[in-house]
């Protein structure tokens, strides 16, 4: 008998079960949070470009005012209606939304970081999660930004949300996990 363990197999059902049904926060920012509100959907596609229904995407931000939560540091300010938090599963189109805001630019070690979000994602057949980034499309700060410098020219398109033609307040994400055109993954 082969007891081999399939890719499928290798998180098992609590990531879906134990980490989405229960404990999804499709809500980062209120809708007193200060900021440009916006929707952002996240699609996941596999490398044959199939939707993978059932990943987990999780979402750290700041606040429009380039400040994250902080639970250590009651000093560091942050808008209380902005949570800086989110994690939705996908849906059968791969697919999940989240709302929050724009958050603001960031001081960091390396300079001013553009606004952006952090992201892992979390599917059957990843061990370990995988981190990107979401920045939005136009934004003035990208060409300026420390971070997304670090990332060739022709891969960055990889890392930016766009705003959807159908809704203004709608921001649309791919992440794709391999293949062509796959999304940056940094090493954390």
């Amino acid at each position: 008998m082969d007891l081999t363990p399939t890719p499928s197999q290798t998180v098992g059902p609590y990531l879906h079960l134990g980490c989405t049904q229960t404990h999804s926060v499709p809500r980062i920012a209120s809708p007193e949070a200060r900021g440009e509100h916006l929707r952002l959907v996240c699609r996941v596609t596999d490398g044959q470009g199939n939707a993978v229904n059932d990943a987990m995407i999780e979402i750290w931000q700041a606040d429009a005012d380039g400040r994250y939560k902080s639970g250590f540091d009651a000093s560091a300010a942050s808008d209380p209606q902005c949570g800086g938090f989110g994690r939705m599963s996908t849906d059968e189109k791969g697919e999940c939304c989240f709302e929050t805001i724009k958050p603001g630019r960031v001081a960091a070690e390396q300079g001013i970081q553009a606004p952006h979000l952090n992201v892992s994602v979390f599917a059957r057949g990843i061990l370990k999660r995988l981190a990107t980034r979401i920045y939005f499309e136009g934004d003035p700060a990208n060409g300026e930004c420390p971070i997304l410098a670090l990332v060739p020219q022709e891969r960055r398109r990889s890392l930016l949300a766009w705003r959807d033609p159908d809704r203004s307040d709608r921001w649309l994400f791919h992440i794709r996990l391999s293949g062509a055109d796959e999304t940056v993954f940094f090493d954390v």
